[in-house]
């Protein structure tokens, strides 16, 4: 037995690995002990073997006795193997009646079978033991290793694992027996111990990007999948589920790494543990399901850039992205009427800090309901004008869309998003058919039921009609999607429904200083300043706590509990209805939410980018959503969520951004200073320059708290400034990147490891992070430093130079350096062998900014070679319209620009610098002598103006 103390819950457990226990529940008033009394599951035994040149198809049937652990065993299973391409293999095991839900081609649409046979030359190699039934994949490629899935884990070895030999017994696990029932899925494997593991839904983790994996008889991760609205906790399940996960693994004898990904493709409430059994040398992670199927990808990398695009492939790669979107987003719940808008927008032009989107929270509506604009403080005329006015100016609008669609209160009460959907069934319902009713900000709320016939065409309408209202917008934002509901069950279903008033927003001030914050050094006025000498009354970024874990719940219940599963999965609120809909909740097509909840987020998501298509024609839909799913960046970006004004959130949203981008949805960012609570001006002025290289880049707080727009203070309006500017500089390399993104998968935010597999140094760093393989970024995360520690990859191989300076690093080889940071200034360096185009003078608006000359940065390795490329279109047409690629390659003196593709770029490459040179005699270009150059010895550049370089066709620079 051992004992684990987590959050004040004790489990005391007897373990018997890969045996499912049977669970009795005992409560003291401080805390909650389970003890697990083993119970064997018979497992499942393999017959039927049919194979074919794409896999093999097979039977399995229950193995002895059903344990009924958690439900009902279903006595018959069919698999189907199928090896999908040369690095991804499809196992897929369900119940052979198809009674259990299977997400529809319709919803998430899979790879077609392949019509050439890969099952000879696929990296990734299908084995099976009969009986008990269990599965492992091996690498084609390095056979003899420990393979990157195996469920022969029953009987884990205090010893290490000696190395992987299929045609030697001795070195295999006893099979592992899966647990297939009505309401209960369970099937673990084995990882090599203390393997490194990313992803696996969306989550903050107190143990940072890297996920725990435990230690010697502990459980590091409960990952749940059940999405909810809340704010931002630590270590509890959040908005989205997202059951992939990246694990890179190490090999200390050869130091060298290989990556390989997990999806399991099932939009069931479940856990997932990670954890490390008593004396073993291996560790394990272990799925625990309350429904659906077991539909596993299998993608072999091996890097890990080409994990998350191999998972691209399977579930879609992300949406393609309008450049306007890259620019900076302003928002607050609590921008009480256009008028408050017009002068916003006016101090941000008057500050001269660039301002791309104006958002509006629900201020916007007339009683809180979707589709309605209040007629007092946003009347339509005045609102088309201000929109128009945006327009005009280059700019653009995006307002909120709630999931919840008011209901109506009387026979005189018109409103059409409703009404409509009423009549055409497009919404979620009771069990006996009757219309399903909870709450949410305008009171009593009905939800669109995304598999409905008809809610494709109501959807388009309301938003149709909303643009003719004057909502002229450029893209949405999509919240309250996991869906969120105020109360429990169909509260409304019989009830009075003018009863329930909208939401009141009670003295909704947020009181209480900011986090730094020293009213003894600053008096009662809360207002903190930033000098040379002040000092904040923060040690040190927040402290992290963990989650209080939940158990689980009694087993022995026969039949089918839909409201109350027999396995409770760790859901932060407890039972899965707490502030969302009723798992009995009925969909057309007979689905129940139980097994669709997952699900609403993403579908909302895609029904929404339809209709943008169609409402604004010819156009990149442009939508940001809280609740997500995978093929969910098909769709869609996402924000963090409701995060804190707290230095620890700053540091906690690198992580998220990380996540997305393992998830297919890199375009991401964080509620720029905080949502909740009251920031301070240092805190908002260093959060403000780390969003600047993140891909979506908004501020926006909560209603009543002190105003955090960046044109506040002084300070914060310069750090604004800089840090814009450089990233309006840099949008050619993003919007490179995410062009990549939306057609080959990968990832445009980096791990420092990703680009440096073999450092094992760089495994945990989630404080720094790569835009690209070429910027190193490493912001101040904690209060009142002058300095910041960051490492530098390569271990000394790599030449990194500073953005701003230009001059070269002199970093400590894998082991942190200690850099400059006063406040107003973050460190960003650029990688040697690279080559940047830039955008030579950032504007006020991407469209000022893109009609602009380019200039290209050269960042010469210790070769005296660089390489790079660009992607240029118009950067609003969807889907792409006529493109160019432009390649540049730099070595022996030369720098040649190569141009292909039916675009045509009319802005000219006016500046050309090269870093890393020594100091020439002549420079040429297209074979003619330069006079306009200029060297600077103290960081070897040299400068190259007034180009003026046709980017649609070749160009040669040279020096000697």
């Amino acid at each position: 037995m051992f004992s684990l103390l987590l959050g004040g819950l004790s489990f005391a457990t007897t373990f018997a690995w890969g045996r499912y226990p049977s669970l009795l529940q005992r409560q003291s008033s401080s805390s909650v002990t389970y003890s697990m009394n083993v119970t064997d599951c018979p497992g499942y035994t393999l017959e039927s073997i049919t194979e074919s040149q794409y896999g093999l198809t097979a039977q399995l049937s229950l193995a002895g006795p059903a344990c009924n652990a958690f439900g009902m065993d279903i006595k018959d299973l069919s698999i189907e193997v199928t090896y999908q391409s040369q690095t991804t293999l499809h196992v897929k095991i369900y119940d052979t009646a198809n009674q259990q839900f299977t997400i529809p081609e319709s919803i998430i649409e899979r790879p077609a079978v392949p019509t050439t046979s890969f099952t000879k030359s696929s990296d990734l190699v299908f084995h099976y033991d009969a009986s008990p039934f269990a599965f492992w994949i091996t690498r084609r490629s390095d056979p003899d290793t420990m393979p990157i899935f195996d469920t022969r884990v029953s009987s884990l070895p205090p010893t290490p694992i000696p190395p992987f030999n299929s045609s030697d017994p001795s070195t295999a696990f006893d099979a592992f027996p899966l647990v297939f029932e009505d309401q209960y899925l369970q099937i673990a494997s084995a990882l090599p111990y203390g393997t490194n593991i990313y992803g696996l839904g969306e989550v903050i983790a107190s143990s940072g990007f890297r996920r725990d994996i435990g230690t010697n008889g502990g459980v590091g991760t409960i990952q749940t999948h059940w999405s909810r609205d809340v704010g931002d906790p630590i270590d509890e399940n959040m908005y989205g589920s997202h059951p992939i996960y990246l694990e890179h693994r190490f090999n200390e004898t050869t130091n060298k790494s290989s990556s390989s990904g997990v999806l399991l493709l099932s939009s069931a409430g479940s856990d997932i543990f990670l954890q490390t059994p008593p004396d073993a040398k291996v560790s394990l992670i272990e799925y625990r399901m309350i429904g659906g199927i077991l539909d596993f990808y299998f993608f072999s990398g091996p890097t890990d850039a080409e994990v998350i695009a191999q998972y691209g492939a399977t579930i879609g790669y992300p949406t393609w992205q309008p450049a306007w979107g890259f620019g900076f987003h302003l928002c607050k719940w609590g921008y009480a009427n256009i008028s408050e808008d017009l002068a916003n927008v006016a101090a941000m032009r008057a500050a001269n800090i660039p301002l791309e989107v104006q958002w509006n929270d629900i201020d916007l509506y007339h009683s809180y309901r979707d589709f309605t604009t209040d007629p007092v403080s946003f009347p339509g005329d005045e609102l088309r004008e201000f929109i128009k006015q945006l327009g005009a100016n280059h700019q653009h609008y995006i307002p909120i869309v709630d999931a919840g669609v008011a209901v109506t209160v009387n026979s005189t009460d018109v409103y059409y998003p409703f009404s409509d959907g009423f009549q055409q069934d497009t919404f979620i319902k009771n069990p006996d058919g009757s219309l399903y009713i909870g709450q949410v900000w305008p009171g009593y709320t009905a939800f669109p039921d995304w598999f409905g016939e008809n809610t494709q065409a109501w959807w388009t309408d309301a938003l149709r009609n909303w643009t003719e209202m004057g909502v002229e917008f450029s893209g949405l934002w999509l919240d309250m999607n996991e869906p969120s509901s105020f109360c429990s069950y169909s509260c409304g279903t019989g009830a009075n429904l003018s009863a329930l008033a909208p939401t009141n927003i009670v003295d909704p001030v947020v009181t209480g200083y900011p986090e730094c914050y020293n009213d003894t050094l600053w008096g009662p006025s809360g207002n903190m300043t930033i000098n040379g000498t002040s000092t904040n009354s923060c040690a040190a970024a927040g402290t992290i706590t963990m989650m209080l874990k939940r158990g689980v719940g009694a087993a022995g219940e026969p039949n089918i509990n839909i409201n109350a599963p027999p396995y409770a999965i760790h859901n932060g609120f407890g039972p899965l209805h707490s502030q969302t809909l009723a798992t009995n909740a009925t969909h057309y097509g007979g689905y129940a939410e139980l097994d669709v909840h997952n699900l609403f987020g993403m579908m909302e998501e895609k029904t929404t980018h339809l209709a943008v298509q169609s409402v604004l024609p010819g156009k990149r839909p442009f939508l940001i959503s809280r609740s997500t799913f995978p093929s969910a960046g098909k769709w869609s970006g996402h924000w963090l969520g409701d995060n804190y004004s707290k230095w620890q959130y700053m540091y906690l949203n690198i992580q998220g951004v990380l996540q997305f981008q393992i998830y297919q949805i890199p375009m991401v960012g964080a509620d720029t200073c905080g949502f909740n609570d009251n920031t301070d001006e240092e805190l908002c002025n260093r959060w403000m320059q780390l969003s600047a290289f993140v891909p979506f880049y908004r501020n926006h707080n909560i209603y009543g708290a002190l105003p955090q727009e960046p044109y506040r203070w002084d300070s914060v309006a310069n750090a604004s400034r800089i840090a814009i500017s450089a990233r309006y500089s840099l949008l050619p390399y993003w919007y490179t990147l995410f062009a990549n993104a939306s057609i080959n998968g990968f990832p445009p935010v980096r791990a420092l490891f990703y680009e440096f597999p073999d450092e094992p140094e760089l495994f945990s760093v989630d404080r720094q992070w790569l835009v690209g393989g070429d910027i190193l970024v490493t912001p101040v995360l904690t209060p009142g430093a002058t300095t910041v520690d960051g490492i530098f990859p390569g271990r000394g191989s790599v030449i990194w130079r500073d953005w701003w300076t230009h001059a070269a690093v002199s970093a400590t080889p894998g082991a942190n350096t200690t850099l400059d940071a006063p406040i107003s200034h973050i460190n960003v360096h650029i990688r040697d062998s690279s080559v940047l185009l830039l955008h030579q003078n950032p504007a006020y608006t991407i469209y000022e900014t893109r009609e602009g000359p380019y200039s290209l940065l050269v960042s010469l390795n210790a070769a005296g070679t660089a390489s790079g490329d660009a992607y240029v279109d118009d950067g609003i047409s969807y889907p792409p319209g006529p493109s160019r690629i432009l390649t540049f390659q730099a070595g022996g003196g030369t720098l040649k620009v190569n141009s292909k593709g039916e675009y045509s770029i009319l802005q000219k490459l006016e500046t050309i610098t090269v870093l890393g040179v020594q100091k020439p005699t002549t420079v040429t270009l297209q074979g003619k002598a330069v006079q306009a150059w200029t060297y600077i010895a103290s960081t070897e550049e040299l400068v190259v103006s007034g180009t003026s370089v046709d980017l649609n066709g070749k160009a040669t620079l040279s020096w000697e």
